[in-house]
């Protein structure tokens, strides 16, 4: 009798191939359960967590009363929703809020231009300055919040009971922990 005869079978009953991915399924449970490897990712490994600031400027907000919106957890010391790239990081602490008054450029007759108080009162439309703060991860690359860079230029939409808007990050500042 032949260890492997015409139609690829050990000893006329196992089929090489059968036997091969038997082996192979065996290999991989072996190393899933006996060799699971480190936890986490790579880009947590060597990284270190500090407190930074952000700030964002909101340009243009259509909202009828912003001093309801302010009343209702948009203030210094509350806590908002901060999503990044369509990922939710969490609630954030709003460090400071300032609004940004509304100013027209006009003019004048000697060629110069001057900024002055935007005299229309039906304007529906607010600017403002939030700077916001909380801990990030620190790679190489920069600062992480959730699973996002935080870089100049990028959008941050925040949202909260009575809002939903998007902002820019104007700046990023990584604090000592000392």
């Amino acid at each position: 009798m032949a260890i492997l005869d015409s139609k690829g079978r050990l000893f006329g009953k196992f089929n090489v191939l059968d036997i091969g991915a038997g082996l192979v399924i065996l290999l991989v449970i072996f190393g899933i359960f006996f060799f699971p490897g480190s936890t986490g990712s790579l880009a947590q490994l060597g990284t270190k967590t500090a407190p930074i600031e952000v700030d964002l400027i909101v340009r243009g907000l259509n909202v009828r009363d912003p001093e309801q919106l302010y009343s209702q957890g948009l203030k210094k010391g509350g806590k908002t929703n901060v999503i990044i790239r369509n990922q939710p990081h969490g609630k954030i602490d709003i460090k400071s809020l300032q609004p940004l008054p509304k100013t027209v450029l006009v003019p004048q007759p000697n060629g110069t231009v001057k900024e002055l108080p935007d005299p229309k009162s039906n304007s529906f439309s607010t600017d403002m300055l939030l700077t916001l703060e909380g801990k990030a991860q620190i790679t190489e690359n920069g600062p992480v919040l959730g699973n996002s860079k935080v870089k100049i230029g990028m959008p941050f939409e925040l949202e909260g009971f009575n809002y939903n808007f998007n902002a820019s990050v104007i700046d990023v500042r990584i604090k000592d922990k000392s």
